[in-house]
Order: structure tokens, then sequence, then C-alpha cells
């Protein structure tokens, strides 16, 4: 018999599950930011960038360790309660240049310990949603909004950290009053100018016109009431004037004897 030559060694046998893990751990990391977004991480600290994408929504996977996250240029017109509340370490919130209208009441829960900055500013916001804002510590950026300017807002931005690079930029597009369309918001409020007069003055109106209606009101039941008794009593002098009187006897009266 000749010599038998020799066979190459078999493979090392691959655990079946091996591929498996490798799989899903790619498919983690892949999920670990927005699709079309990006993530650069730096110590631990991630940002994400998820500006001009065409969003309409608000990406549900970002990750829990962001720090900053842009969301400017996008299509967003609603912020959801919510939005943010798995976001516990997030400190710059760019949510500019959408054409945000509504903010839900709730929409930044879990941000008020460490939010510094939220930008708000180049949306459609005609009025400032104090229950989403007032909690908030950070510093506030609202400029280029079509802000109709009544007393609600003044009150509001009584409770706000406005940022100061851009608190000049706040103008009213609409007012209550017509002298404050165009007019920088802070400008008039520093003058001295409240917004809440005028409202108060209708307030107080429309406490007067509401007296008088009641006085008219009572006047004309009492004269109803007094109009009706001279009636009643006119109507019982002439039934008692109808009646026979009783005939009248003219002989003295005897004396008794």
């Amino acid at each position: 018999m000749g010599p038998v030559g020799k066979q190459s060694p078999s493979p090392l046998p691959v655990p079946a599950g091996g591929s498996c893990l490798v799989l899903l751990l790619c498919l983690r990391l892949g999920a670990s930011c927005p699709q079309s977004c990006q993530c650069p991480e730096h110590a631990g600290a991630v940002a994400v960038h998820c500006s001009a994408r065409g969003l309409q929504e608000i990406p549900k996977d970002i990750p829990a360790n962001a720090v900053l996250l842009k969301l400017d240029a996008n299509k967003l017109t609603h912020i959801p309660n919510g939005a943010f509340q798995h976001l516990n370490q997030l400190r710059e919130l760019d949510l500019s240049q959408n054409t945000i209208e509504t903010i839900g009441p709730a929409a930044f829960s879990g941000l008020a310990g460490g939010l510094r900055l939220l930008d708000l500013s180049h949306n459609r916001i005609r009025r400032i949603p104090k229950d989403a804002l007032g909690k908030l510590s950070a510093k506030i950026r609202l400029s280029h909004n079509p802000l109709h300017c009544e007393c609600a807002l003044q009150e509001a931005l009584w409770e706000l950290k406005l940022d100061p690079e851009s608190v000049d930029e706040i103008a009213c597009h609409t007012a209550a009053q017509e002298e404050f369309v165009g007019k920088p918001l802070i400008q008039a409020l520093d003058s001295g100018v409240s917004l809440c007069s005028a409202q108060h003055k209708t307030t107080d109106v429309a406490m007067l016109v509401t007296m008088f209606g009641w006085f008219a009101m009572v006047t004309a039941y009492v004269v109803c009431y007094v109009r009706q008794n001279q009636e009643d009593a006119r109507r019982h002098l002439e039934y008692l004037k109808s009646l026979p009187s009783a005939p009248v006897s003219k002989d003295p009266i005897s004396p008794v004897p």
C-alpha cells in the first residue's frame, strides 16, 4: 500500500449562537442612533445631530445618554407630551427653524433639572405654553415667532428664563393693543407698559355692564310688583264700592220702658 497522505486539520467548530450574538450586537449598535442622524460620542457623552433631515416627528430611538440634541431645520409642527422624558442627561435642545405651532403641557417633562438651553426660535408659536416651559431652569430662545402679545404672554414671560442674547428679538406679531404690533416686546415691558391693563379695563367695563343689567332687572321687577299691587288695590276698592249698603232707620229708638 502506498503512503497515506496527511489530512488537513478540520476547522474549529463555531458555536451556532455566535453569529446570532454578533448580529444582535450589530443591530443594537445600529439602533443606538436615529436613522439619517449622526451621533458622535466623546467620553461617554453623545451628541445627536438630526438637523435638516426632513423630520416630521421626533425620533423615538434617541440615545439615553445624549447631552446635545439638534432637531433644527426640520418639519416639526407639534411637540407631544413626554417627547424627551428618557433624556435626563440632555443639556442643550435645538428645535429652531421648524414650523412648531403647539407644544404639549408635559412636552419637556424629565428635562427640568439638567437642561441648560432650549432653542424655540424661528417657529410658528403664537402663545407661550406656560405649563410646558414654566418649570424649566434653562435659558429659552423665543425670537422670530409670531407671538400674540396679551396679558397671558406677559404673565408667562415673568416665569421664564429668557436667553439674554436673543431677548431683544422677541417682537409682537399681533397684540391686544395695536400700538405694540411690530415692536420689541421686552422694550415695551421695560418702559413700564402693562399688557394686562387693557384686560383689566375690559373686565371692569364688563362688570359695570353686568351690574347695570342686574340693577335694571331688579328695578323692572319692583316697578312691576308695585303696579300689580296698585291694580289689585283698585279692583278691591271698586268691589267694596259695588256692595249694597244697609238701609238706615229714620225712627228714633224708643226708650226702654
